[in-house]
């Protein structure tokens, strides 16, 4: 009977401790990293606070405050009991070396519903490194470095204010999430970065970029299958390789791409504007219901594509036409200049011809020495209205 009292005694001191240290760790629902251990690496203290965070039944946030500091591999992974936030003050630090990654992410978010990502701070993939290793210029089955942030699996999300800065790979993936909008978001790496898409969405629904900020080596919104209800306004884009709906068709049993609506966005010197691209020769798919409208265009090549014969690297084949089928498209109030004669290219499938496109106050000027503006329609019979400033289609 003694030995019970004294065992439920250190059980209970044992619980005591643990409380008083949580609640000397956290104050009024918040979870400062630094109260954790955190100094120059925070990647146990940002584990252990957002565990106790997400155990909290009221709303609660994970601050790390302004300052630098390094941060290895991390999943930070729900679900939670209530509501959570994490606050990046400061400027996060990647590993240089990116064979000190598994599972090809550097901070992934999985399985919250309720999520905010909030802050003036950086996320860093420190990324120069493996832009120098990377075959993903040449090689389509290349080696995939970590990105930046993945958000899998998140319902009712926000992102607001963050920057993600040189990621090793694409800067951020969305992946069968739900409700999720970025706003005032910033993407930033030089034009010559290899494969470091913006925002890569894939299987997810209802997902918004609103006033957000792009710049980068690749896409700035690249669009995989399965998304639905996408809706872009008031991003800036370039450098970088457009906003794109593809590349689909590589790859069997993709999901269908519908409702995307990309408006009011401005891009600008960049290797291609708004386009929707498939492979030719590989597997089916069906994208439709999707909207380009009031875009701005500065010096950008190949304005305004649809490219279904899409084969980067040569390491494909065109003997047979893209099985992907591509209907109700609008590209409406396309303005600005082209670096490129040919401003408009509606290239579709022989197999499965476009149907539903509609091209609307195409306003795209070129003024360089193959001029002047032109347009080129092959398997679709475009609807143009109001003015079109390139002739062919």
């Amino acid at each position: 009977m003694g030995l019970k009292v004294v065992f439920s005694a250190i059980i209970s001191f044992s619980l005591l401790l643990l409380l008083a240290s949580t609640a000397k760790a956290q104050s009024n629902g918040v979870f400062d990293v630094t109260k954790y251990g955190g100094k120059e690496d925070i990647t146990e203290a940002l584990n252990n606070a957002w565990k106790d965070a997400c155990a909290s039944t009221n709303p609660s946030k994970v601050l790390i405050p302004s300052g630098t500091y390094s941060l290895r591999q991390v999943t930070l992974a729900g679900p939670c009991k209530a509501a959570i936030e994490l606050q990046v003050d400061g400027i996060l630090k990647a590993p240089v070396d990116p064979n000190q990654f598994s599972g090809g992410h550097w901070v992934d978010f999985s399985h919250v519903d309720q999520l905010t990502l909030s802050g003036s701070g950086t996320f860093d993939g420190q990324g120069s490194v493996a832009w120098s290793k990377s075959t993903c210029s040449k090689d389509k089955n290349c080696e995939g470095f970590p990105m930046n942030i993945r958000f899998d699996f998140i319902t009712n999300g926000l992102v607001r204010d963050i920057t993600t800065r040189d990621s090793k790979n694409f800067h951020v993936n969305v992946l069968e999430c739900k409700n999720l909008t970025f706003q005032h978001f910033t993407v930033t790496a030089p034009a010559e970065s290899i494969n470091t898409d913006g925002i890569h969405i894939g299987r997810s629904t209802g997902i918004y970029i609103i006033d957000s900020k792009i710049g980068t080596g690749d896409d700035c919104i690249s669009v995989g299958d399965g998304t639905e209800e996408l809706h872009v306004t008031g991003v800036t884009c370039g450098p970088g390789h457009g906003i794109s709906v593809g590349s689909l068709g590589r790859y069997p049993n993709e999901k269908p791409v519908s409702g995307i609506f990309v408006k009011n966005c401005t891009i600008s010197n960049t290797a291609n504007g708004v386009r929707i691209k498939s492979w030719p020769d590989l597997y089916g798919g069906d994208a439709s219901n999707m909207h380009f409208e009031d875009i701005v265009m500065n010096n950008v090549q190949n304005p305004v594509a649809v490219d279904q014969e899409y084969c980067p690297w040569n390491q494909c084949s065109l003997k047979a036409p893209s099985k992907v089928k591509i209907s109700d498209v609008s590209f409406k109030n396309i303005r600005g200049t082209s670096a490129t004669p040919v401003v408009v290219k509606l290239a579709c499938s022989s197999g499965i011809p476009c149907e539903k496109v509609e091209l609307a106050d195409i306003n795209l000027v070129y003024s360089g020495s193959e001029g002047p503006a032109k347009s080129q329609c092959s398997n679709v019979k475009p609807i143009i209205s109001g003015i079109m400033s390139a002739s062919g289609c």
